[in-house]
């Protein structure tokens, strides 16, 4: 069986469905090939679920520190696993259905449960069925990268798909990766009463971050208990008598770590591998991202890739970004460019990291003469009142053109306030535009203009 459509799109991620309405609306007749959950990972194994378990963990230190703002809380704090589990599972699952709901009711979409592979140019075979299209867009996502390490294979490990399905808190969680992902799920899981060690390769946490913002972080999540273990450059693994031993080559510490699980949170790899791209002559990076020019069109003619699998970033807003991009240079006549994106971000640790654009090294790595400020979050009045001080906010400028090159609040409502300097990088505004800004008080924002006003050379 073969039928044609105007377009097909592979995979139900941030980026297809939103990429389907478009084309259904514009009059094209679509096919969306899924074969497993609609949403993608934000959705099931994700975002979703992942800061829902945050704000479970933060209600729970919270309420540990209700005496620090005059609050009694009676009997000792306990954590119903089960309830942290069905909370998370309840936002998927609705989530979930309502992208299914969407996509079923799309006029002009057909809807197919399978797997795609390419099997020719603007061919893909699904299950029995062959569908053809002039335009394909390839929205598959990515999953975890199991890292060989000595001894993994021997070893029950969990990823963050496992982490989100348990209903008992760990007894001695090991964390491996010391980036987003690990460092996420080990306050989490301390707060929720685990005990939790993060083993990292590399000489610090975060190693993309400024040192200063690595060094911080750690003193935040060692001050709640976690063990952290760097320069761990041979991570070994065997099984124990409580369940995982990870050998630790380290600078300094016991040679090894016995826990009662392990989480390999070592990053993400493309879902690209069997998708039969060499038939469609579509070409891939040496770690399996698919190529794709700066309006996301890949090395095979009427073929776009979207999301996660190619490479241009691992966050839901850029694959959301990517079906903008996409969209408006197919439908509405322009040129948008991936290259014209500010990147920015989060790390959904207490208090949260908001990132944009370079961090101070990057700046300082191009050579040109830069303006440079920071300021502790104890001298916002907001984390003062709220009692939470940790952290600090930068911000990095050229001190020729004045232009905004990067900035980091490391703090509490620091993923919100970042995007007062996004905006303004995305304006093409500059310091002093911020200088003379009047925000809000009492909030975080309100001392953006302040730290504009203390920027000096570096």
């Amino acid at each position: 069986m073969s039928r044609s459509f105007d377009a097909i799109i592979v995979g139900a991620g941030q980026a297809g469905p939103a990429l389907a309405a478009r084309l259904t609306g514009a009059g094209m007749k679509v096919a969306l090939v899924e074969r497993h959950h609609v949403g993608g990972t934000c959705v099931n194994t994700g975002c979703k679920p992942t800061k829902t378990m945050v704000a479970s963990a933060y209600a729970a230190h919270l309420a540990r520190r209700g005496a620090d703002y005059g609050v009694g809380i009676g009997a000792p704090i306990t954590i119903d696993m089960g309830k942290v589990h069905a909370r998370a599972e309840k936002i998927i699952l609705d989530s979930r259905k309502g992208n299914e709901d969407w996509l079923v009711a799309m006029e002009g979409l057909t809807f197919l449960r399978g797997h795609a592979r390419f099997i020719g140019p603007r061919m893909l075979a699904v299950g029995d069925e062959t569908i053809t299209a002039p335009r394909i867009f390839l929205n598959v996502g990515g999953r975890p990268a199991i890292p060989d390490l000595p001894g993994v294979a021997d070893v029950p490990f969990l990823t963050n798909k496992g982490m989100i399905a348990l209903k008992e808190a760990p007894a001695h969680l090991v964390v491996v990766g010391g980036s987003y992902i690990g460092l996420e799920f080990a306050q989490m899981f301390r707060r929720f009463g685990s005990k939790v060690s993060i083993v990292e390769m590399g000489p610090r946490l975060i190693g993309r971050e400024d040192e200063d913002v690595s060094e911080e972080i750690r003193g935040i999540l060692t001050g709640e208990g976690i063990e952290v273990r760097t320069s761990a450059t041979c991570i070994t693994m065997k099984r124990g008598d409580a369940g995982v031993i990870v050998g630790v080559d380290c600078g300094e510490g016991a040679p090894e770590i016995a826990g009662s699980h392990v989480l390999l949170a070592t990053g993400r790899r493309p879902n690209t591998d069997d998708l039969g791209l060499d038939a469609a002559g579509i070409a891939t990076d040496k770690r399996g991202y698919v190529t794709v020019d700066d309006g996301l069109a890949t090395s095979a003619e009427g073929v776009w890739a979207l999301g996660d699998c190619n490479g241009k970033g691992a966050f839901t807003h850029t694959a959301w970004n990517d079906h903008e991009i996409v969209a408006a240079n197919l439908i509405d006549g322009e040129s948008r460019r991936v290259s014209d994106r500010i990147p920015g971000y989060a790390l959904y640790i207490d208090p949260p990291l908001g990132r944009v654009g370079m961090t101070l090294a990057q700046a300082r790595a191009t050579g040109r003469p830069l303006l440079h400020a920071k300021r502790p979050m104890k001298r916002v009045g907001r984390a003062v009142e709220k009692d939470e001080t940790l952290g600090f906010m930068s911000l990095t400028a050229d001190a020729e053109t004045r232009k905004i090159l990067g900035a980091a609040i490391l703090g509490t409502g620091g993923d919100e306030a970042i995007h007062a300097i996004l905006n303004l990088m995305n304006a093409g505004a500059t310091v002093d535009r911020l200088r003379w800004a009047v925000p809000i008080h009492p909030t975080v924002s309100e001392l953006l203009p302040t730290l504009a006003g203390d920027l000096a050379p570096v």
